[in-house]
């Protein structure tokens, strides 16, 4: 509604006329998006530049830990061809995920100085660090890629599907992170629980191992039952294996990540007119 004084238009909120609240946040996300451009700047640059790295610790970090890993468990997993590659693709997916959604916890308390002065979508803070996930993932591409092509396995035409395993693996890890977020903002203690649970599930992934090793009476419990291990098979064939998922994975993987997403929105945007006051 707009009201005219002294010639300045001017414009009035009216509570009455306002839409779902679901539907509220993904509009302001679209009017919003250079401030979301600007809170993954902010956390890119400002995560680097005290590094004397800089922006290659993104590709040297995973980097190092596959070569720890490798050294550790090679000698036990030694029937797995290119190990230190096959370990790689699950160590980047994994990494994006478990970073991406711990951000998402902390970016909602950096923000609540911000929300308490303006207003802004809430969902901002939590998309701005899945964007800021994608910048990382992109660079540990390459240190991923260059190990592919040491260990001698070729990369493949089906590395054109990579984009769609990444947008299925944000679209869960933003749903997963609006979950986490909205729980942690009413107990705190949910923040430092959930790094403890990211330890349990990433042993309980084969990510260090490979998968046929899990006996058969246990693969319904500790495989199809476990989101992130559709994600990261998603992830790994078309780099590792050089070949498309096949039709089952790509829609279990596909209909995880989108009821998570759904699941998320809703649940975060029913509350986000009350994270202000509990911030």
């Amino acid at each position: 509604m707009q009201g005219e004084t002294l010639g300045v238009k001017t414009q009035i909120y009216d509570s009455l006329k306002r839409g779902p609240v679901a539907w509220e946040e993904l509009r302001g996300l679209v009017q919003y998006r250079d401030l979301i451009y600007q809170l993954v700047r902010r956390d890119v640059v400002s995560r680097y530049k005290r590094s004397a790295l800089g922006i290659a610790w993104t590709m040297l970090n995973p980097l190092g830990m596959m070569i720890v890993l490798t050294v550790v468990f090679a000698q036990l997993f030694r029937t797995v061809e290119g190990y230190p590659a096959y370990l790689l693709c699950g160590l980047v997916a994994w990494n994006f995920f478990s970073q991406t959604t711990s951000a998402a916890m902390t970016q909602m308390v950096w923000g609540s100085s911000l929300l308490q002065r303006i207003y802004m979508p809430r969902t901002a803070f939590v998309v701005s660090a899945v964007g800021t996930g994608l910048v990382n993932l992109a660079l540990s591409l390459v240190p991923l890629f260059l190990i592919v092509l040491v260990v001698g396995l070729p990369l493949r035409w089906a590395l054109f599907f990579l984009p769609v395993s990444v947008v299925l693996l944000a679209a869960f890890s933003l749903g997963v992170g609006m979950l986490f977020s909205a729980w942690a903002i009413y107990f705190p203690d949910v923040a430092e629980m959930y790094q403890v649970a990211l330890i349990a599930w990433l042993y309980l992934t084969p990510i260090i191992y490979p998968a046929d090793i899990i006996p058969e009476t246990y693969r319904f419990w500790f495989l199809h039952l476990n989101p992130m291990y559709y994600m990261i098979q998603l992830f790994r064939k078309p780099i590792y294996e050089g070949v498309l998922p096949t039709v089952p994975l790509l829609a279990a993987a596909a209909a995880i990540a989108l009821l998570t997403l759904v699941a998320g929105w809703l649940v975060f945007t029913s509350r986000a007119d009350e994270f202000t006051y509990r911030l």
